[in-house]
């Protein structure tokens, strides 16, 4: 016998059947109405619970986008009716509130109750799960149909602004890098037009200019290829910055008054866990690791705030001395008298109504962006 070939005494398995669901039926969600047919034991829809965690109100973090919307609709009782869109990114749900308007009719209050909301145009009865509205959808110049009512997001709150801008990297309309890029592709061929229209916008030579114009200028180039929120984001990014020196003083009253008024006195154990985490006890730390363990402690301030507070404390290499930063904090201890009268009180992200809108900027130095669009004129 020479043939060793090895019979194969087992038969082949059986090929993988793919698995189906039938079609949603309209009763419950589709995600409980899925978990009924993965097996015999029934078992609630699992959420992201560590999503949640994250992105749950920390503080005055309120992780929520606030959005000004008005109707698109051809009614023109319906015209003027104002609405704030909210986005509560821990869970994606979305509720939208009404303005109260006197003499006009309109009650205002809740006009759709928080909840997930399906894009519209897709079929109800079906196997696979439906597509929700995403925080990435909703930017200012965005129309969005919730529930067969159409909205346009005409302007948003500071913090929604500076959330995103944040998150460049989640929200592509905020992102100065893809928005230079995609201006840089549509204006290179006319750099010498460009260049003599914001000249002939500037004829006094002072480098600066409104927002209108540079917003009407834009949309000329970009033939409306830019949305609004893209706009607002490049004139933020080129606009004139206030230049003021904060007081150390007074900006410790004011924040003392706020962590007094919300209760917290965890002085204590704050030091604890700075010092456990200053591994070399040179009695410094970097700003990011203190700003981390500060939002872990839920300190009821609000991020800018707390940003520039711990700059404060900072020395040439960016390390910030956590005790005297503690120190200066503690109001019970270390009580300073507070001002009979705040000019300027600690931002509360909850405190907008739509009026008046954080965008457009007073004035925009329109020379870096065409030098980063162009390159420098010889």
């Amino acid at each position: 016998v020479e043939d060793f070939t090895p019979v194969p005494c087992k038969a082949p398995p059986p090929p993988k059947t793919e698995r189906t669901f039938p079609p949603y039926t309209g009763f419950g969600s589709e995600e409980d109405s899925l978990c009924s047919c993965m097996g015999l034991l029934l078992k609630p829809p699992q959420k992201d619970f560590k999503k949640f965690m994250e992105k749950d109100r920390s503080g005055l973090e309120s992780n929520t986008l606030r959005f000004l919307a008005k109707l698109v609709t051809g009614s023109p009782a319906d015209g003027d009716r104002k609405f704030v869109i909210s986005y509560f990114l821990s869970d994606d749900t979305i509720a939208v509130f009404e303005h109260r308007q006197r003499n006009t009719g309109i009650l205002g209050g809740k006009f759709l109750q928080r909840g997930r909301i399906k894009k519209p145009g897709q079929d109800l009865l079906k196997s696979e799960p439906s597509e929700y509205f995403k925080a990435q959808d909703l930017f200012v110049g965005a129309k969005v149909c919730f529930h067969g009512h159409n909205f346009l997001l005409v302007d948003a709150d500071e913090y929604t602004f500076n959330y995103m801008e944040k998150h460049a990297n989640e929200f592509s309309m905020a992102d100065i890098t893809v928005i230079l890029k995609k201006l840089k592709d549509i204006a290179e061929p006319r750099c010498r037009e460009i260049r003599q229209m914001f000249a002939a916008i500037d004829p006094e030579h002072t480098e600066v200019i409104e927002y209108n114009p540079f917003r009407s200028l834009i949309v000329s180039i970009t033939d409306g290829a830019f949305s609004e929120h893209e706009i607002m984001t490049l004139g933020h990014y080129y606009s004139v910055k206030d230049e003021y020196e904060v007081d150390l003083h007074f900006l410790l009253a004011v924040a003392q008054e706020q962590l007094k008024k919300n209760g917290f006195e965890n002085f204590g154990q704050l030091s604890e866990v700075l010092i456990y985490n200053d591994r070399e006890k040179c009695g410094v730390l970097p700003h990011e690791m203190c700003r981390t363990i500060c939002k872990s402690f839920k300190l009821p301030l609000a991020d800018d705030d707390l940003q520039t507070l711990l700059t404060m404390f900072e020395d040439d290499h960016k390390q910030v001395d956590y005790k005297k930063f503690v120190d200066g904090l503690n109001w019970r201890e270390n009580q300073i008298p507070a001002f009979q009268t705040i000019k300027v009180p600690l931002k509360n992200e909850d405190d907008w109504k739509g009026q008046p809108p954080f965008l457009p900027v007073k004035g925009i130095k329109y020379l870096p962006l065409l030098d980063d669009l162009f390159g420098k004129e010889e």
